[in-house]
């Protein structure tokens, strides 16, 4: 009886633990994405004339020591919303909260970067620019923006590089930019604006889907909402940057929930609409021609039931395909297709197989003086075959449908991104998204928090790359395992302990000893392992 009554009593304590709402955490965030909205004029992707700072007395936040000034304050903003979202991680991961606080910690960070400049990239001008080639005409499969004789701040403010170069991109989501360059026009701040609020269409698909696929997959909801909404590689990369990977993976996590409860001709549809947004959804397409298949009745044979589901299947494919590429471009216009080969132009080590090619030059180069390109072009013909074995492999392994086959998806998606040139920090979204609705081991967990802090600082707030300044990238390295152990420990390191022997100011502030009412750092229910 005393036993029992015990355990009542460590359950309502946990209740009651668990029904605190992590007020302070959210806040921290909140702080860090104002701080990075304030300091984004001088350090982000900033605008070449800028109504706003370009003249005024605000203006010495773009150049000189006032840029690296705000650069250092942008990242002093980032470190509070990871150091938030790791709080956040180890609450999740301990029970004390569920998906409510996961979700409004997630758009109160948001909120604030909808109306910042672009962050950590600048992709979003080069939408703007290939959508008023659209608009105006001009076949963005055919012409980089620099074709363009009108919206003159449009055109130069696309990165030199897109500024010769054909779309990359899906025709529909150039159908979606094109319709909003025509609301915003030559109006880039406008522009951007509203290309982020569309892209939240993306959030909100997503939003939809991940509850429905955690049921099937097998995860826990405040997990897969903490990996795949509260992430910086979602609230920095794809809604601060933001990215149409974001509208994207909305198609592909509903198509999934819809093939998996046997909605397999909506299934086909909504993940070649995610195709002609960005066209790296084809990859899941023949893997939900299985799960189609293993929902057959199973009388007949696994070829018979194959051939069976891939017929509609195509069928299915080429009536979304043909009308959807008619419908943005007004033609059957298959010029896009080429138009994948752009991005190619991009070399960095982030992608392994460019990277093992440039290790293998700069030995060779010891010796005798070479071009690095035909190493890099090597290494990456060989990647590519070694990818489309992978491909192949996992296709096979996901023959029998169910959760294997939407886990070899994943595995898939993060193959493509990895070794398939180029490799850019938002492309493994594409993996993640999908494999946060399957059960996490919290060393795995720790580990996504050093890949996402990491994928997010091999950038520079400005959109160019850092991989090439090594005592930066050291540096990055150590934050982003600091971050990971982070999730085990709070302070893994003593350096907040430290702080406080030294008599800081906001002692009496901080949140890491508990008391009664506030959140505490350690959690109560510790777990090593987030499953279902």
């Amino acid at each position: 009886m005393e036993e029992s009554a015990a355990e009542a009593a460590r359950a309502a304590a946990r209740a009651r633990e668990s029904s605190r709402f992590p007020y302070r955490t959210i806040a921290m965030g909140v702080v860090g994405s104002i701080v990075m909205l304030l300091a984004a004029p001088g350090a982000a992707g900033t605008l070449v004339r800028d109504p706003i700072i370009g003249t005024g007395p605000l203006s010495w936040m773009r150049y000189g020591h006032g840029h690296v000034l705000s650069t250092a304050v942008l990242y002093i903003g980032f470190a509070l919303v990871v150091w938030a979202w790791v709080r956040l991680g180890r609450y999740v991961l301990a029970g004390r909260i569920g998906t409510k606080p996961i979700l409004v910690a997630a758009f109160a960070w948001m909120a604030p970067l909808l109306i910042a400049p672009p962050l950590f990239t600048r992709d979003v001008f080069s939408y703007l620019g290939q959508g008023a080639q659209l608009l105006h005409g001009l076949n963005p499969y055919d012409y980089g923006p620099a074709a363009l004789d009108v919206l003159p701040d449009v055109v130069q403010n696309v990165h030199p590089l897109w500024q010769t170069t054909p779309a990359p991109y899906g025709p529909l989501f150039l159908l979606v930019a094109k319709n909003v360059v025509g609301i915003t026009g030559n109006n880039m701040i406008a522009g951007v604006i509203l290309t982020r609020l569309v892209l939240l269409l993306g959030l909100a698909g997503m939003l939809w889907a991940l509850p429905r696929l955690v049921r099937h997959l097998g995860g826990r909801l405040p997990v897969t909402m903490w990996l795949a909404v509260a992430s910086p590689m979602t609230v920095i990369h794809l809604v601060g940057g933001p990215h149409n990977d974001l509208l994207m993976l909305a198609f592909l996590t509903i198509g999934v929930w819809a093939a998996l409860e046997h909605k397999h001709a909506l299934a086909i549809a909504l993940v070649t609409i995610g195709m002609l947004i960005k066209p790296t959804a084809a990859i899941a397409l023949p893997f939900l021609v299985w799960v189609w298949a293993n929902h057959l009745p199973g009388e007949e044979s696994l070829f018979r039931r194959f051939v069976k589901a891939v017929t509609p299947s195509l069928a299915i494919f080429g009536v979304v395909f043909t009308a959807g590429t008619w419908v943005s471009l007004g033609s059957f216009n298959l010029g896009w297709v080429t138009g994948l080969q752009a991005p190619q132009i991009i070399a960095n080590w982030l992608n392994f197989p460019t990277g093992l090619g440039e290790v293998a030059h700069t030995l060779v180069n010891f010796v005798v003086d070479v071009p690095v390109s035909p190493f890099v072009t090597v290494a990456r013909g060989l990647a590519w075959m070694a990818l489309l074995g992978v491909m192949v492999w996992q296709w096979w392994k996901a023959r029998h449908g169910g959760r294997e086959a939407i886990l070899r998806m994943a595995i898939t998606l993060l193959a493509v991104a990895l070794f398939a040139p180029p490799t850019l920090p938002w492309y493994l979204t594409w993996g993640f998204v999908v494999a946060s609705a399957f059960a996490w081991r919290r060393i795995h967990l720790a580990a996504m928090v050093a890949v996402s802090v990491f994928l997010v600082l091999v950038y520079y707030p400005t959109g160019e790359q850092s991989l090439y300044d090594w005592w930066f990238i050291i540096g990055v390295i150590a934050a982003s395992l600091y971050g990971a152990a982070s999730l085990w420990k709070p302070d893994p390191l003593g350096l907040v302990a430290a702080w406080r022997r030294r008599g800081d100011q906001f002692t009496s502030d901080t949140e890491d000893t508990p008391q009664t009412g506030r959140e505490s750092e350690h959690p109560t229910t510790p777990t090593s392992r987030a499953t279902s």
